[in-house]
């Protein structure tokens, strides 16, 4: 009976042994430890996933860069933003520096003896009032700035003007239209002093500037009698109408 069964292992044995030989030679094992092997080939994916950071460098690149503006529409749009305010900048300038240095000098023209007729004559509304009239009867505009400077026969004073009749803007007067200043020329309560009776009036004008040469004078006729003023003479700054001149 041990015998048998001794026999029985060994032939087992054998048969393993055989089986496992046969097993190496049908490749059957090799493809088992192939398919082990293979494992590292099916983790590619992590092989293609090397190349994702090339794609995405390129394309975080290409976002970054381009998308996002930091290569051309960042900087475009910088460059726009810039070109826009330096353009309106620039115009805004060049606007302001014309005006200024170009156009003003070009166009003013004072208003004066040579390009004007000049009446000065006194008036029963209000009392003690005279009404200075000037009418442009050149061919272009004139411009009459500030107020007129008066001066009876031989004064050596300067009448001052009605700072409330100031107006905004200079007084221009196209061919033809007129223009007012009033006068006070005495107090009517007789608080004044020094009064006299003047026989020759002489309107000056002003230019560009308080007190500057605006041309020459005017001598508008007076009445025979003459104008009486006194210590409260004054004189209001040139109004387009005859009412605002009389106001003060």
């Amino acid at each position: 009976m041990r015998t048998s069964r001794l026999q029985l292992l060994a032939a087992a044995g054998v048969a393993v042994a055989s089986l496992a030989l046969t097993a190496c030679q049908d490749g059957t094992g090799t493809r088992d430890e192939g398919a082990s092997v293979s494992q590292p080939v099916a983790s590619e994916p992590s092989g293609a996933s090397s190349q994702a950071p090339k794609e995405s460098a390129s394309g975080s690149g290409g976002n970054g860069s381009t998308a996002n503006g930091s290569g051309s529409n960042g900087s475009g749009g910088d460059a726009a933003g810039s070109g826009d305010s330096g353009g309106k900048g620039s115009s805004a300038g060049k606007g302001s520096a014309s005006v200024g240095s170009d156009d003003a000098p070009a166009t003013f023209n004072p208003c004066n003896g040579s390009n004007t007729s000049v009446s000065a004559a006194p008036v029963s509304r209000p009392v003690n009032h005279m009404l200075i009239t000037v009418k442009n009867t050149g061919s272009k505009n004139c411009d009459l700035t500030y107020y007129p400077v008066l001066r009876f026969d031989e004064m050596q004073w300067v009448p001052q003007p009605v700072e409330e009749s100031k107006p905004q803007a200079v007084v221009t007067l196209a061919p033809g239209e007129s223009a007012y200043a009033g006068v006070l020329l005495s107090a009517a309560d007789g608080s004044g002093s020094g009064g006299a009776t003047g026989k020759k009036l002489a309107v000056g004008f002003q230019g560009r500037t308080p007190n500057s040469d605006g041309g020459p004078a005017a001598i508008p006729s007076l009445p025979a009698e003459g104008v009486y003023y006194d210590s409260s003479l004054t004189v209001t700054y040139w109004q387009y109408s005859m009412d605002d001149a009389l106001t003060y």
